[in-house]
């Protein structure tokens, strides 16, 4: 039996089509033409030779249908007519049976190439529809959503360090220290004017130049001496050379932590508000980053179920829309992808192959998301269509019923379906994925609600998953 919909003949329409399923995702589809179609066709395909022969006593588009046929002939016309119709005919049958192409058609005419009614067929290629196992158990890692006392500490350090004062101390150069420095660096006895400087005053531990700088400076102490080498942080330059005066160490003093600075440094009345508030934002910031690990970590997990080759027509698609957003995205930035590969200093062959793996995984993921939807049986309703179209009038603009109309004028109905499903299907595996964290101790899932979180979060930043969960 068929899998897809209307696969017997429709009798009330001029073009009659079936569909029967072939090997290696393949279908082909028999079409039938009458007669009277056909000549519609032909009469238009004079209109168009019209205009594009000229003829004694005629304005272009003008000759009669008589003329043009005693002059070119009517095989001629027959012929421009199959070669224009066939392609829409063999689209209707498509979008009639609900037809998932992923390739173009070998289409051949099997009678009335010459005369009468037509009948040809097409054979094309399917997106496949997969067996897929192991997906209502998967387990995934993510970054656990609790917060300690220590990332509170450690945020409000950072706000006192912020606000520290400095002085002189009598004692050797610790990180976080200040040092007053004379220092000098060369290159091939070559001195360098932009590691020169006089009364400079460094942080010891910030990894400002080089990692032998901060090396060196630890231990040491007012009136000492420096001298030493170090990699330069370009490969295959020479190593630099670096003479260094230490004139004076200063020694951080942290403000004290009262309610009182709190409130002179911050928008916080006390200490303690300052520390709520800053464990509800970083409790937000990583229930986020969990949620959105979440999605990335259980597509990867489906992915990896999928076991089959994927049709490299569905690869080259993806590839191409890929490669596509990225010109896009370029030219609106005032750049081409030849200036983009020059500035990341790739190949054309590098960036394709990047792309391809991607598109590759992305295809995985579509059609075992897919797969899913069917195994689970998961339908599209009226209710789901409108919420979907609606949501495209408020992202684009315009009104939801016309944007659906042109939807399906296009035959883009099947699409949208599978589209639904897809997200129903990745909903199902989100709401049933096994969580656990980094030491792998299980995640209670109702920690990673951000409906309990009714903060204003337009400043939180969260980390991006990959480019096509979908």
């Amino acid at each position: 039996m068929s899998r897809y919909p209307g696969s017997a003949h429709y009798t009330a329409s001029p073009v009659k089509s079936t569909v029967e399923t072939l090997e290696g995702n393949k279908v082909k589809l028999f079409i039938e033409v009458e007669a009277s179609e056909i000549d519609q066709q032909v009469d238009e395909a004079f209109k168009r030779l019209a205009k594009q022969v000229r003829l004694p006593g005629f304005r272009p588009g003008k000759a009669p249908r008589k003329v043009l046929e005693a002059r070119l002939g009517l095989g001629a016309a027959r012929q421009d007519a199959l070669r224009e119709s066939l392609p829409e005919f063999y689209a209707e049958a498509v979008k009639t049976h609900e037809v998932d192409v992923i390739a173009a058609p070998q289409l051949e005419i099997t009678s009335g190439a010459e005369e009468g009614p037509v009948a040809f067929e097409a054979v094309v290629e399917t997106r496949p529809l997969l067996e897929l196992d192991g997906y209502q158990a998967l387990q995934i890692t993510v970054p656990s959503p609790a917060v300690d006392d220590e990332e509170i500490e450690t945020r409000i350090e950072r706000l006192r360090t912020q606000h520290a004062d400095y002085e002189t101390v009598e004692r050797a150069a610790e990180d976080g220290d200040q040092v007053l420095i004379d220092i000098a660096g060369a290159q091939g006895g070559e001195s360098i004017e932009g590691l020169t400087a006089s009364d400079y005053l460094y942080e010891v531990g910030s990894g400002g130049v080089v990692a032998e700088i901060d090396e060196n400076l630890r231990g040491a102490v007012a009136g000492a001496t420096l001298e030493f080498d170090a990699k330069h942080p370009e490969e295959g330059e020479d190593d630099l050379r670096f003479t260094i005066t230490l004139h004076e160490v200063k020694g951080r003093i942290l403000p004290e932590l009262t309610d009182e600075w709190v409130a002179e440094v911050s928008e916080f009345a006390t200490v303690e508000a300052m520390r709520s508030s800053y464990r509800e934002q970083e409790t937000r910031r990583k229930v986020v980053a969990a949620n959105m690990a979440m999605q990335q970590k259980t597509a990867e997990a489906l992915m990896e179920l999928v076991t089959d080759d994927v049709p490299q027509a569905l690869v080259t698609n993806e590839l191409s829309a890929r490669l596509n957003n990225l010109d896009n995205r370029m030219r609106s930035q005032g750049m081409d992808l030849n200036r983009y590969l020059q500035l990341t200093g790739q190949s054309a062959e590098d960036l394709v192959a990047e792309y391809r793996s991607a598109s590759e995984q992305a295809v995985k993921v579509d059609l075992a998301l897919r797969a899913v939807a069917e195994r689970e049986a998961f339908e599209v309703t009226d209710e789901d269509l409108d919420k979907h179209f609606d949501e495209l009038a408020r992202r684009f603009g315009g009104e939801a019923e016309e944007i659906r109309q042109n939807f399906e004028r296009a035959g883009q109905m099947l699409a949208v379906r599978s589209d639904i499903k897809k997200t129903k299907a990745l909903e199902w595996l989100l709401e049933r994925v096994s969580l656990v964290d980094e030491d792998g101790n299980p995640i209670d899932r109702t920690s990673l609600d951000l409906s309990n979180d009714a903060d204003d979060t337009e400043n939180d930043n969260p980390a991006e998953p990959g480019e096509d969960a979908q």
